[in-house]
């Protein structure tokens, strides 16, 4: 409980622009376990689809690995979809190539959907914190302007400790949603990195598999 009270101190003593970085901090959070959980499952989809494919491929069944393909929701799917349509109406490995490509180009904005959101907010959070801060200074100054004289001194101390809150949050809900941030686009990387290297090996095991050069329906 004390704990509790001294965050709602901190909030209400830092003003009105205290609020809408708790707003952002809260949005920015949201989007990040959104995404996580997102590129999570569709990296564990990824490396599931791929263990059932393989030897699919390498036998040269495409008809079982058009099935597989077919029926899943994950990136890697879709993009092995494109190229397993394309093995009986493509005359050289680069239309197969091409068709992924193309793929992969529709896959990646569905990873990368609102991480950018996540440094915008912290810069937002950042000139918050910094407004709040001049917005509070400027008030305290005309307070003090018609204050005592015995007490200016006190009087500005404490305004200035109340008006840098708003910085100190500002910075608070920065730091982390940009280490989040960072965080996310690695995750997102790595993703991306492995369809690129499944497709790779993709295109190698229908070249190679004893079954590349019959016509699969």
């Amino acid at each position: 409980m004390g704990t509790f009270g001294t965050v709602v101190k901190f909030l209400q003593e830092g003003g009105f622009f205290m609020w809408p970085i708790a707003i952002i901090f809260a949005l920015g959070i949201a989007i990040a376990i959104e995404r996580y959980v997102y590129i999570s499952r569709q990296a564990a989809m990824n490396r599931s689809l791929w263990d059932e494919l393989a030897p699919h491929l390498q036998a040269g069944n495409f008809k079982a690995a058009v099935d597989l393909t077919r029926n899943s929701t994950s990136a890697i799917g879709s993009i092995l979809n494109y190229g397993l349509a394309r093995i009986k109406s493509a005359r050289r490995r680069e239309d197969i190539e091409k068709a992924m490509e193309e793929s992969l180009m529709e896959v990646m904005p569905k990873l990368e959907r609102r991480t950018h959101y996540l440094p915008t907010f912290a810069n937002i959070a950042t000139l918050l914190g910094l407004l709040g801060t001049i917005v509070g200074l400027i008030q305290a100054f005309q307070a003090v302007g018609a204050a005592n004289p015995a007490e200016k001194a006190d009087l500005l101390s404490a305004s200035i400790s109340v008006a840098m809150n708003t910085t100190a949050f500002g910075l608070i809900v920065a730091i982390p949603l940009l280490l989040v941030h960072s965080f996310i686009q690695s995750k997102t990387t790595e993703v991306i990195d492995s369809l690129e290297m499944a497709s790779v090996k993709f295109l190698n095991s229908i070249t190679e598999s004893p079954g590349a050069s019959q016509d699969q329906a």
